[in-house]
């Protein structure tokens, strides 16, 4: 047996005693977004420290655990922080809790984070619907031997992210009074901020967003035959598109001013 298998395995079993039911929906909760949890109807706390192997998050703002009870009535798991690659782990580590929450049994994903925004018609504040990404820059989660029971060796990558709940998502962000784009994110490893250059970079590509975290995530998932759909926050404008200087506070306040929007998209995409 593969050893990240064993790995995801060993983990899901240690979560899986915890739990009354399975969740059929996992919500990854970006930067300055982790206070959705709190909305969770008879939550269980499961700490990532106290899962035998499984990495701890070092980031700003991400408290670190899974979090399972039923939100808006449907068994659903939150991570309360994500796994990033600047962090220093492999991305088999980066992309475990997805393993997880799959094996788990979950039906989709929804994956959320904050970011910078490279297309000038966006402002900070706004949500980017992700249509596509660019994963050029950071590792695959799907090197190495594949596991077969996870998914096929080359799968298909024409749409990552399903066009039925991007749709849904959509509907929801407008009800709740949000401006949505449809854009391209792509990630990059980080810590550092990007530079100008790579912004300009990251535009002559096509990318519409830029961040740290994410596209692993979505490959995982999409590899693993879950439905998936990402919300990318613009908590500032990247490097060379805005004049300020970027920070790691600046992306939390930001997420805590669309706190409320972003709860409000969220209960409503649930409840469709």
């Amino acid at each position: 047996m593969n050893t990240i298998q064993q790995k995801v395995e060993h983990c899901t079993q240690r979560v899986r005693v915890c739990l009354k039911e399975m969740p059929r929906i996992g919500i990854v909760l970006g930067s300055g977004l982790g206070d959705l949890a709190e909305a969770m109807e008879d939550p269980i706390y499961v700490p990532y420290a106290s899962i035998d192997g499984f990495p701890t998050t070092t980031a700003p703002g991400h408290v670190g655990r899974f979090v399972f009870g039923r939100f808006e009535g449907i068994p659903t798991v939150m991570m309360q922080g994500r796994i990033h690659l600047y962090e220093g782990y492999p991305v088999s580590d980066c992309v475990l809790p997805i393993r997880l929450m799959a094996s788990l049994g979950i039906e989709s994903l929804i994956l959320t984070n904050a970011a910078g925004a490279v297309n000038k018609t966006y402002h900070v504040g706004d949500f980017c619907l992700i249509k596509d990404h660019i994963s050029s820059f950071v590792p695959s989660p799907l090197l190495g031997e594949n596991v077969r029971a996870w998914g096929v060796r080359f799968p298909d990558m024409s749409e990552v992210y399903d066009r039925e709940l991007r749709e849904r998502m959509r509907r929801a962000g407008e009800t709740a009074g949000c401006t949505l784009h449809d854009g391209v994110y792509m990630q990059f490893t980080g810590p550092a901020y990007e530079t100008p250059a790579e912004i300009r970079m990251a535009a002559t590509l096509g990318a519409d967003m830029v961040g740290m975290s994410t596209v692993i995530e979505a490959v995982a998932a999409h590899h693993m035959g879950v439905r998936l759909v990402g919300v990318s926050l613009a908590t500032n404008l990247a490097a060379g598109v805005g004049a300020e200087k970027l920070s790691e506070e600046e992306v939390i306040e930001e997420g805590k001013k669309a706190a409320t929007r972003f709860q409000a998209m969220l209960r409503g995409f649930v409840a469709l």
